[in-house]
Parts: structure tokens; sequence; C-alpha cells
């Protein structure tokens, strides 16, 4: 082999994403695989896509063709309503997937747009369905993904339909503590990065609901804001406001 074609193959080779060798594993898809299941899912991903600050990762009426899991950085998606606004749908990070509401009707139903510099995994999904059908271990657990997606979307529902303003920004935070938590970061200390704005949009709230309940909770030490830092400084009011509780 030429010097240039090896030289350029080791390094397609140490760049070349290795779900095997990935420390997101336990969050991905890959859990509980054994390792020649993983080395398999290995050859199935095809590409790793790094994306700049406000690029998008795919569009609403794009066709679908992969899932994508977020290797670093943040995400959001979001759809065009009928009054010409966007409506933040979800954020995703490190360790979750993304493309999944293209799967049934094979157009991507919503834009990714990323939030930071980020790097995600492309998965085909043909590829991927293919591969299920024979590795049961990973059919069952992109069955408990989707579900996990269902849930969490019906979670949201529950959340614009029930409760209050401080509600929802409390429980919108307390997620977010406990999805850092389980990346191994500090689940009271993290910067937020989207703006008040996508918050907002999220969670069914104006701008300026959204700040007052920043400055309410900053008022009763519930939590220290410097500009998108958070720092929770009393997890249990957070959850006593998302029971209703006063104290």
């Amino acid at each position: 082999m030429p010097k240039d074609a090896a030289t350029a193959r080791l390094a397609f080779e140490i760049v070349k994403t290795a779900c095997s060798n990935c420390n997101l594993r336990e969050l991905c898809l890959p859990i509980g695989l054994a390792p020649e299941e993983l080395k398999k899912l290995d050859e199935l991903v095809s590409t790793r896509r790094r994306l700049k600050r406000g690029d998008y990762l795919y569009r609403a009426g794009q066709v679908f063709e992969s899932i994508y899991a977020v290797r670093s950085g943040f995400f959001k998606t979001d759809v065009l309503i009928e009054d010409g606004r966007d409506q933040v749908t979800g954020f995703q990070m490190t360790g979750e997937l993304l493309g999944l509401d293209g799967i049934s009707s094979e157009i991507h139903t919503c834009n990714a747009i990323a939030l930071e510099d980020s790097e995600v995994c492309a998965i085909p999904f043909s590829h991927l369905e293919g591969l299920s059908r024979q590795i049961h271990t990973l059919q069952h657990h992109f069955h408990k993904v989707m579900s996990r997606e269902i849930v969490r979307d019906h979670g949201v529902m529950m959340l614009l339909g029930t409760m209050r303003a401080e509600e929802r920004l409390a429980a919108f935070l307390l997620n977010l503590s406990q999805r850092f938590k389980a990346r191994g970061y500090s689940p009271a200390e993290f910067n937020l990065r989207m703006s008040r704005d996508e918050i907002g949009s999220y969670l069914g709230l104006k701008l300026e609901t959204v700040s007052r309940a920043f400055s309410h909770f900053q008022e009763e030490k519930l939590l220290a804001v410097h500009q998108r830092k958070i720092r929770i400084l009393n997890t249990e009011g957070l959850k006593k406001l998302m029971t209703h509780q006063r104290g």
C-alpha cells in the first residue's frame, strides 16, 4: 500500500466512529450488546458529522434516511406553526437520538438545529432495521428508546395542560438536571444551551413569563442564575413546586 494511502487509512481508522469504544454507549443504542454484536453495530454507523452552532442537521420535509446519535453538543427540534412562528418541540443532548420523527412517514416532520458546536453519529435506518432483526437485544433497546420518546412527549403535554408557569419551568430544570447527572455531569450546576425565548416556546410561555419565573426562583433562593449559567440551590424546593406544595 502506498505511504499516502496507508496514512489516510490510519487516519480514517482513528476518527472512525466505533460504538465499542464510545464512552456514551450506556446512554445510546448499544446498551447490553455482546462484543461481537457491538462489532456489527460499529460497521453500521456510516459517518460522523460535525455541525457548527446554528447548522441544520435536517429540515422538515427532507427525506428520512438515518437516525442520529448525539456524540457531543446540544440540539433543538422545532416546527413551523400556522402563524409563521417556530415552535420548539424538544432539546436533545449528548447520548440521545435525533431523527425518530421521520420513521412513520419517511419524511422528517421537524427541523433539528445545533445549539452549539456538535457532533453526531449517523445510523442508516434501513441498515439498523436489518441488524435489529438479527440482534434481538438491539431491537428491544431500540423499542425502549422509541417508547421513552413517546413518554417524554406525553409528559410535555401534561406539563402544558396542567401546570402553572413556575411549575413548568421547575419541571424543565429538574429534567435537565437529571439528564446531566446521567451523563456524569453536575446535576446542580450547568449551562443552558438554549435561550429563554426557546425555553418559553417549548413550555408554551411568553419570554416575559419565563424571565419573571427565573427572577422569582432567585428571590426564593431556589436558583442562582448568571446569564445562562444555572446553579440549583434547593432541589427539594423545586420539587415542591411541582407537587403543588408550598412551604
